[in-house]
C-alpha cells in the first residue's frame, strides 16, 4: 500500500473521525457517528481505498532524483 493521503488531509480525517466518535459516544448523534472510525483509520494509516481506485493522491510528489 502506497500512502495516498497527505499531511493536511490526514489531520482533517483524524480530527473529523475523533469528533464524530466523541459525539456518538456521548449520545449527541445517532449510531452513524461511529462511522467516524473510517476517516480516523484512513488518516492513521495514510491510505484511502477510494483514492487508490480513482488514482488520486494528496501526498506531495516525491523529489526527482538527478
Amino acid at each position: 500500500m502506497t500512502k495516498n493521503v497527505g499531511g493536511i488531509d490526514r489531520a482533517l480525517r483524524i480530527t473529523v473521525g475523533l469528533v464524530l466518535i466523541a459525539l456518538a459516544a456521548t449520545g449527541t448523534v445517532g449510531w452513524w457517528g461511529w462511522l467516524g472510525l473510517v476517516p480516523l483509520a484512513t488518516g492513521a494509516i495514510g491510505w484511502c481505498p477510494p483514492y487508490a481506485l480513482l488514482g488520486l493522491s494528496t501526498c506531495k510528489a516525491p523529489a526527482a532524483s538527478s
